[in-house]
């Protein structure tokens, strides 16, 4: 079963050692994931998997033979930038740009985890369904995706925009 990304079928690789993040960029020229650390320490190759988030270096392509992958190119449709592709313009959520893939596929992610009640280590009350996204919650749950550059606030305010109705 081939493996889709954004939406378009492609093959996997003949060699199983393949990671997800080498098919995307040197095999199907999808070159806005980025490749930092290649040891999943810095987010920068972040994509989305059936709507999670996953570091793309540490996966291997096969494992998500079936599956559908969403890159930073797969998020915007007909009608314009993804919401969170366009705050990050608007609230400056970049300098040099390298870590904005994976920032942005990580907080939409992350935005889905904080639908679904999953809890994050800051998270106070363990049994309530509904967990607000206070600025320590956002903090925490983007701790793995890092900005070197110093675009941290513009980043928090793009994220906090679209997502306000989660923030508390």
């Amino acid at each position: 079963m081939p493996i889709r990304i954004n939406g378009t079928e492609a093959d996997l690789p003949a060699d199983a050692r393949v990671s997800l993040l080498d098919l995307l960029r040197e095999t199907l020229n999808l070159h806005g994931t980025k490749k930092g650390c290649n040891q999943g320490a810095c987010g920068a190759c972040t994509v989305l998997v059936d709507g999670e988030r996953i570091v793309s270096c540490l996966a291997l392509a096969i494992q998500y033979d079936g599956r559908d992958v969403t890159t930073i190119e797969g998020l915007a449709d007909e009608h314009g930038l993804h919401p969170l592709q366009q705050a990050f313009i608007d609230h400056d959520g970049f300098q040099c740009g390298y870590c904005t893939p994976g920032q942005i596929c990580s907080a939409i992610g992350m935005a889905s985890e904080l639908k679904r009640g999953v809890p994050s280590y800051v998270t106070g009350d363990l049994t309530t369904g509904q967990i607000a996204l206070t600025r320590e919650e956002l903090a925490e749950r983007m701790s793995g995706n890092l900005c070197r550059c110093g675009a941290h606030n513009g980043i928090v305010d793009a994220i906090a925009e679209v997502y306000a109705e989660d923030l508390a």
